[in-house]
């Protein structure tokens, strides 16, 4: 299976055509999202490539290599072992004294936000393909960030169009 295929098939046909993230289409045509993948299933191997996907990144110019997605197909695939995986990584980035330069923007098939009902539409805002780690820079999101007319209402507009956009599948079934 293409996994980096089915991942980027996703970031295009998902994440850009829906504005999801309206910061991911430059990287994402520029081709300055590297990605990595870890097939296996053992924690302490995906810490490893994680902690060198972290430094590669940070050492990396943004002209060359922007972010980084690190594709997990066949580890973390309960939302809960997600989520204590996602924790230690934000650990180890606070080890690998780059808190403040990189951060994590966290996806999931089974991404379920605090305080919503598993099956709600909103969920789909950070649902993806496989267990995925995005890996940013982040004065690359204060960049962006600053070039964005109020950027707290992305989270708000992206539940507003989940609920447009699975709204509208359930009315075509």
């Amino acid at each position: 299976m293409d996994y980096q295929k089915i991942t980027k098939d996703w970031i295009h046909d998902f994440v850009i055509r829906h504005n999801l993230c309206p910061f991911a289409k430059k990287p994402f045509v520029q081709n300055t999202i590297r990605y990595a993948l870890y097939e296996g299933t053992d924690w302490e191997a995906l810490a490893l490539l994680f902690q060198k996907e972290a430094t590669f990144l940070k050492n990396s110019a943004n002209s060359s290599t922007e972010t980084t997605i690190i594709i997990i197909p066949n580890a973390l695939n309960g939302f809960n072992d997600y989520l204590d995986f996602l924790a230690f990584a934000n650990r180890l980035i606070f080890a690998l004294r780059l808190e403040g330069e990189l951060q994590i923007a966290s996806f999931h098939p089974d991404y379920q936000f605090d305080g919503t009902e598993k099956m709600d539409v909103t969920n789909h805002t950070n649902r993806s393909p496989f267990p995925l780690l995005h890996l940013l820079k982040e004065e690359s999101v204060t960049q962006a960030l600053a070039h964005y007319d109020e950027p707290e209402s992305i989270p708000e507009r992206n539940m507003e169009t989940m609920k447009r956009v699975f709204g509208e599948e359930k009315g075509r079934s």
